[in-house]
C-alpha cells in the first residue's frame, strides 16, 4: 500500500513539473507575441511618415537559373540607393549617387556589403530599348525597380527589396548620433570643405568647416560630404570605399543607441526614407537589429578597367564579367562551384565586344578594399 502511495505521489509531482513547465513555456511565447505586437503597432503609427513603395513581384527580373538556386534561398538581399535628388523625390529621374547589395546571412545574421561602382558599363534593362550605358542610369530611366532589374539581370541575384534615402536622410541620423569618427588625409580634408557648399545648397544644411586631418568626428554634413569625393588617388572606387565605412560607423553607433534616440532618428529620417520593404518585414529586422553584424565589404566589378566609351563617357568596365559575377557569388554566399546563366554569358560577351577589353585569363581577388 505505502509502495503504492509512493508512486502516485510520484506520479503527481511529474504532472505538476510538467503542467509549471508548459506555463512557463506559455509565458515566454506569450512575451514574445507580446513585444513582436509592440514592434508591429510602433511600426504601424510610424508608417504614413515613410515612402512605402512595394514593387509587383511580376515586375522583377531575375534570370531563370537563379530561380531555382537554393543557396540563395539562404540569404536575404536588399538594394540599398544613396539619391543624388535636388528636390525631395526620391523615385525616377535621379540619378543613385550610391548602388549597394547588402547580404544577410539569414542563420548567422552576417552582413556583407558589396558596392556596384555607379560608371560600371552594364546592360540596362529598359523596355523595348535594351542598351548598355552607366549603372547609376537605370534609377534614372525607371526609379528602383529598373536599378534593381539591373543588378540582377548582370549579377545573377535575386533581389526584390530596396531601401533608398536621400543626402538629408544621411546628414540628420548622423548628427543624432552624436557624429562618427574617421581617419582622413589632408587632400580629403580640403575636399570635404569643398564638397559641403553643394551639400548645404542641396539639403539646406548649415556648413562646419573642418581644419584638422588625421582622426576626426564628423558631424552630418561632413561625412556626407566624405562620402562624396570622387576626386583623390582610387577615385570613383575610393569613393564606394568611404561610403561603406560611414555605413559601419553608423551601425555600430545604432547598435550601442538608447531606445529615445533611435525614435528621434526615425521621426526625422522617414519622410526622406523610400522602401518596398513591409511594416512587418522592418519589425522583424528591428527585433533582431542587435545580432547582424558587418563582416566584409567590397566593391563590384572586382577586376575593372576604367575606358572611355565615347558618349556615354568614361565607364567601368568590368575585365570578364562573366568572372567577375562567379566570384561575386564565392564572395557573398560561399558558393565555389557557381556557374553563371546564359544571360550574363551574353552581357559578358556584349561587353568585351563593345569595350575591346576582353580579360579571358583574368584571376579575380576579392578581398576587402
Amino acid at each position: 500500500m505505502a509502495e503504492k502511495e509512493l508512486q502516485q505521489g510520484k506520479k503527481q509531482r511529474q504532472k505538476a513539473k510538467k503542467r509549471r513547465k508548459r506555463k512557463k513555456i506559455l509565458l515566454i511565447f506569450e512575451g514574445v507575441f507580446l513585444i513582436l505586437l509592440c514592434v508591429g503597432v510602433y511600426v504601424a503609427l510610424k508608417w504614413d511618415r515613410l515612402d512605402y513603395t512595394p514593387i509587383p513581384e511580376k515586375e522583377i527580373t531575375i534570370n531563370e537559373k537563379v530561380k531555382d538556386n537554393k543557396n540563395l534561398k539562404e540569404y536575404t538581399n536588399i538594394a540599398l540607393f544613396g539619391i543624388d535628388s535636388r528636390d525631395e523625390s526620391l523615385g525616377s529621374g535621379n540619378r543613385s549617387d550610391t548602388m549597394m547589395i547588402a547580404s544577410i546571412n539569414n542563420k548567422t545574421y552576417d552582413v556583407k556589403l558589396v558596392s556596384v561602382y555607379r560608371d560600371s558599363y552594364l546592360l540596362i534593362p529598359r523596355e523595348n530599348d535594351i542598351s548598355y550605358d552607366k549603372a547609376n542610369l537605370a534609377y534614372s530611366y525607371g526609379g528602383p525597380k529598373m536599378a534593381i532589374n539591373l543588378m540582377n539581370t548582370n549579377l545573377d541575384l535575386d533581389i526584390t527589396d530596396y531601401v533608398a534615402v536621400n543626402f538629408s536622410a544621411l546628414i540628420d541620423t548622423i548628427d543624432l548620433l552624436g557624429g562618427i569618427d574617421v581617419e582622413i588625409n589632408e587632400y580629403e580634408r580640403e575636399y570635404i570643405n569643398g564638397y559641403m557648399t553643394e551639400t548645404s545648397k542641396i539639403t539646406g544644411k548649415d556648413i562646419v568647416p573642418l581644419y584638422e586631418s588625421g582622426q576626426v568626428h564628423l558631424n552630418g554634413i561632413q561625412a556626407t560630404a566624405y562620402c562624396r569625393i570622387r576626386q583623390t588617388a582610387g577615385d570613383d572606387y575610393r569613393r564606394t570605399e568611404r561610403q561603406r565605412l560611414v555605413i559601419q560607423r553608423i551601425a555600430e553607433k545604432v547598435k550601442k543607441t538608447d531606445i529615445v534616440t533611435l525614435n528621434k532618428i526615425i521621426d526625422q529620417v522617414l519622410p526622406n526614407i523610400s522602401t518596398s520593404l513591409e511594416p512587418k518585414e522592418i519589425a522583424g529586422m528591428a527585433l533582431n537589429a542587435s545580432k547582424y553584424n558587418l563582416v566584409a565589404n567590397s566593391g563590384f566589378p572586382f577586376e575593372k578597367q576604367g575606358k572611355g566609351m565615347g558618349r556615354k563617357g568614361d565607364c567601368v568596365i568590368p575585365i570578364n564579367l562573366e568572372a567577375n559575377v562567379i566570384a561575386l557569388h564565392e564572395y557573398l554566399f560561399g558558393d565555389t562551384e557557381y556557374q553563371v546563366s546564359e544571360k550574363v554569358k551574353e552581357i559578358s560577351e556584349k561587353v568585351k565586344e563593345d569595350s575591346g577589353i576582353k580579360g579571358e585569363d583574368v584571376s579575380i581577388s576579392f578581398g576587402e578594399e
